[in-house]
């Protein structure tokens, strides 16, 4: 990777959830690491009435338990965070806020724009920062965008109409941290750098392809929010689709950010779109018991916290072959895995022993256990001709020494070096 020479890195909502919890923590393991670029600097925008200092306390009373020792790292790491206090609706903050940027990041200087709020306020934040013509510079500037972007296919129109009117495509960087997890980046690496999967990765011998999100936790304190989301917005439209893309694109013809996202944009052109008839025959939807009564949640409330949908991709490679994507709040277990189920023996030769006779399995481990397994069969010892299932399985706790790497790292240091790979462009969202 190549980084610019100085970077500054503003983040709108930075007294926020997001940010203490995953973008401060994300650079400053990178900065342990010694994996953060020199010359980067961060400028928090926020209402809260911070002093620099005090936001760098607040920032590090905040930090995972793993990450405090030692205390000297932290403070080298901090000099180089800034904060400005500023409400979005106010014009004369965005104009102070152009002021700070021309002091702390001259001419030359990568500006990037991260837009840590709520999804309500990004139309003010950049109107803001096109009021102040801070669109435009030498390099250009980018802009990161959480999601939800947008509730509907019109809102996400509406929303990159607004985006292009001061951004090229390529200076905008909408992020799904689903994407910067290292089980997901491996789904590419597993298909496309081992020769002997893809002759049967298609309808010929696979039978299904299940991609499952399951959560243990409730809604907790983000009832109101919620509420207004439901399941289908909060991780169907982005995380699971972006697995669906991963595990059913074409192998790109370079490993660059446009060409692998024009394979996952014809992705999404080829699946098949619901007609209201199709619905109830390949959707289930539910709600877990006790949603109502948690804080912020209509007590008729008809959103949903769980649900299940068929898909079905048109194309060559997958006519005929469900992808059944779940996901769920306050289920028996956390977990985030996609399951491969391939066809039967063309011949079945052992129909008459005992044992398990079901199909090869593949699963994708994202989290926890971060891993692989493929299930095979197997001959039981010593029990005549007995079969079982049994697996090949590789685990990233085993085989790499170090904790996980949180998916923000990645995804931060490619949006510091320009690259967008794991970043969806603006077909991709309006498809999905």
């Amino acid at each position: 990777m190549s980084f610019p020479e100085r970077s500054v890195l503003v983040i709108f909502g930075a007294s926020g959830d997001l940010t203490r919890r995953k973008l401060v923590p994300a650079l400053f393991r990178l900065f342990q690491k010694g994996r953060l670029p020199s010359g980067v600097q961060v400028l928090g925008f926020s209402r809260t009435s911070y002093s620099d200092e005090q936001w760098r306390d607040y920032l590090q009373q905040h930090l995972p338990p793993e990450d405090r020792e030692p205390k000297e790292a932290w403070d080298r790491f901090a000099e180089d965070l800034f904060y400005l206090p500023g409400d979005l609706t106010v014009p004369e903050d965005f104009t102070r806020l152009r002021k700070q940027l021309d002091a702390l990041a001259p001419e030359g200087t990568q500006r990037i724009f991260y837009l840590a709020t709520a999804a309500r306020f990004f139309p003010r934040i950049l109107s803001g920062l096109m009021d102040q013509q801070l669109h435009r510079g030498s390099p250009p500037p980018r802009v990161v965008v959480e999601k939800p972007f947008g509730h509907d296919l019109a809102s996400a129109q509406s929303l990159n109409l607004l985006l292009h009117r001061g951004f090229d495509e390529s200076q905008v960087f909408r992020i799904d941290h689903y994407l910067g997890k290292e089980t997901v980046q491996n789904i590419l690496v597993f298909r496309f750098a081992n020769a002997i999967f893809e002759p049967i990765w298609n309808r010929s011998y696979i039978d299904h392809v299940e991609i499952t999100a399951a959560e243990s936790e409730g809604v907790g304190t983000r009832g109101a929010t919620y509420d207004t989301t439901g399941v289908l917005r909060d991780m169907f439209q982005n995380h699971l689709l972006q697995l669906l893309c991963f595990m059913a694109m074409e192998a790109p013809n370079r490993f660059e950010a446009e060409a692998i996202r024009n394979e996952k944009v014809k992705v999404l052109d080829a699946v098949r779109v619901l007609s209201p008839e199709d619905v109830p025959r390949e959707s289930v939807r539910g709600q877990y018991h006790g949603y109502r009564q948690s804080p912020g949640v209509d007590p008729q409330s008809q959103t949903a916290t769980f649900a299940a949908v068929r898909l079905w991709i048109d194309n060559w490679r997958w006519q005929g072959v469900p992808f059944f994507l779940r996901s769920g709040k306050a289920m028996d277990c956390r977990t985030t895995q996609i399951v491969v189920q391939f066809r039967q023996p063309p011949l079945r030769l052992f129909r008459q022993c005992g044992g398990v006779h079901e199909g090869n399995r593949l699963v994708i481990q994202i989290q926890p256990a971060e891993g692989i397994q493929l299930h095979i069969q197997s001959k039981v010892p010593d029990a005549g001709m007995e079969l079982t299932l049994t697996d090949l399985s590789f685990r990233f706790d085993r085989h790499f020494r170090g904790r996980m790497p949180d998916a923000y790292e990645r995804l931060l240091l490619d949006l510091l070096a320009g690259d967008a790979s794991l970043f969806a462009r603006s077909d991709e969202v309006e498809l999905a």
